[in-house]
């Protein structure tokens, strides 16, 4: 084992939040074995090691990994860097494949081996560091992974193989994480995990996600908590009780829906049908009139006709989801779905997804529109050029849209709250003024 401290060591963080929240909490560890970190390199100049932590979940991803891992196997061939060490989902769902034919990663280590890779990278794994993470984000909002793994058995799905089963985070220790970040800058949490409604199953025998938000959203300095990854079946109703009652807990959900059409949600297990779908729907909304609903769905699943995806189409447009994201069906080997046929072309998945897409762009410029003239809630995230950019209640980092401020004589700064008269509005963004 060859310690190196001298030189930076790069980590390179591919994925999900989730994945990232992993690569954090190994850059801290490493920072307190005296190391010195670099966080998606510009350049190799006085890096000695590159981590790469890998994602596994569907092709594109799994390409971009394989992609990212040959980059700078070429780059220690040529002398660029000592060392390679490969991590994260791809290393634990294809580890022999990687060992066989990446010869040059002096390490592949799966979803669970934190401590392993700091010992053979030469550092020393902490247990104190409980919570403890470097922040990669923005300083002002940080996203807080409340469990790991997954126990659902979604047929399209390789998490459960690759993550394990599911394994909520004690309250005590999600809270102790919390009051870590907000006393470091940290305004809003975003919560997440493969499950979230699952939370507190496995270490109190019933879902507790509802009482942890209440907690979470007490903490010193938190102002926004915003909910992610919410499974639909079985949702647990009395979380909207709490959403719609506290003013730190944004009334946002992000709940996964895949699909409405009933043999397609019945062949992909996900405990649903279209009825029971919408009944949620407009329970939520029923609860929490103004509440923001961000979805995804996935087109060309093996065997979707054109009538499913008709109704597919259909649903979105009466539903009117305030944010939508479509995948096109990605086919993973060890999946049960990879045993059907995969039965579309990439090229009729992407046609849908587009077409489904143009509804949600028709569906989002319509409701931005009626925002023209109203005040708003923004948290102000970066400058950019002749604006301030920053987000609603309405609005997560990286997958929604944003609001561009003119920059007209007002001071503002990242981290900071802004009350916004919104002047106008497209498909995928909004633009205002500061509102005095």
């Amino acid at each position: 084992m060859k310690t190196v401290r001298n030189k930076g060591i790069g980590l390179v963080s591919l994925g999900c939040a989730k994945n990232l929240v992993d690569s954090e909490v190994l850059m801290k560890q490493l920072e307190y074995s005296k190391f010195r970190i670099v966080f998606e390199p510009q350049n190799l100049l006085g890096i000695d090691t590159i981590i790469i932590n890998t994602c596994g979940f569907i092709g594109d991803a799994k390409q971009e990994s394989v992609d990212t891992i040959l980059h700078y196997a070429e780059a220690k061939r040529v002398g660029r860097i000592s060392r390679l060490f490969i991590m994260g989902c791809l290393t634990e769902r294809y580890r022999e494949e990687l060992k066989l034919e990446i010869h040059e990663a002096d390490g592949v280590f799966g979803v669970n081996e934190l401590p392993e890779i700091i010992q053979e990278i030469g550092g020393q794994y902490r247990n104190n560091l409980l919570g403890e993470r470097k922040l990669t984000t923005p300083s002002h909002y940080a996203y807080l992974k409340i469990a790991e793994g997954c126990d659902r058995t979604c047929s399209f799905c390789a998490i459960p193989a690759i993550r394990g089963h599911h394994r909520s985070k004690p309250i005590e220790e999600v809270l102790a994480e919390a009051n870590y970040l907000a006393k470091n800058g940290v305004k809003e949490l975003l919560v997440i995990s493969q499950d979230t409604t699952f939370y507190g199953i496995d270490l109190y025998g019933k879902r507790m996600l509802a009482t942890l938000l209440q907690k979470l959203a007490a903490v010193c300095g938190i102002e926004w908590v915003r909910l992610h990854y919410t499974y639909p079946h079985a949702f647990p109703l009395d979380l909207l009780d709490v959403i719609r009652d506290h003013p730190a807990i944004c009334n946002y959900l992000d709940i996964p829906l895949q699909h409405i059409s009933n043999h397609i949600l019945h062949s992909m297990k996900r405990g649903m049908t279209g009825d029971k779908t919408r009944e949620l729907i407009h329970k939520i909304r029923n609860a929490i009139p103004n509440i923001a609903l961000r979805t995804t769905f996935i087109t060309g699943y093996p065997g979707e006709t054109d009538k499913d995806f008709e109704e597919l189409c259909q649903f979105a447009a009466d539903t009117k989801f305030d944010r939508l994201g479509v995948f096109t069906y990605s086919h993973e080997e060890g999946t049960p779905a990879f045993n059907l046929k995969d039965t579309l072309t990439s090229k009729e998945k992407l046609k849908r997804q587009a077409h489904l897409m143009k509804i949600q762009e028709d569906i989002s410029l319509k409701k931005n529109q009626k925002l023209i003239g109203t005040d708003i809630k923004v948290l102000i995230d970066r400058e950019e050029d002749e604006f301030w950019v920053g987000r609603s209640e309405a609005d997560s980092p990286e997958v929604d849209q944003e609001v561009l401020i003119r920059k007209t004589g007002s001071s503002l700064a990242p981290g900071t709250f802004s009350l916004v008269r919104i002047t106008e509005a497209s498909q995928f963004d909004l633009l205002g003024e500061t509102s005095v």
